[in-house]
């Protein structure tokens, strides 16, 4: 199936949940067709054909 991940195209599994596109949840932010997708979701949020996903992190510094 073709994604979008951050905007570049990426090919993933039928199925594939949003929980396997993330390595770690802290200090992670995610969206699905600019939908935000609380983290207690992410394991039960499958993704679908054309699907764009964002995944930001955020930094410190200054």
């Amino acid at each position: 199936m073709n994604i979008h991940l951050n905007g570049r195209p990426r090919v993933v599994a039928d199925g594939t949940t949003v929980q396997a596109l993330v390595p770690s949840a802290r200090g992670v932010a995610v969206a699905v067709n600019g939908a935000v997708v609380p983290a207690s979701s992410w394991g039960s949020t499958g993704l679908s054909e054309d699907d764009a996903v964002e995944i930001v992190t955020a930094q410190q510094g200054g």
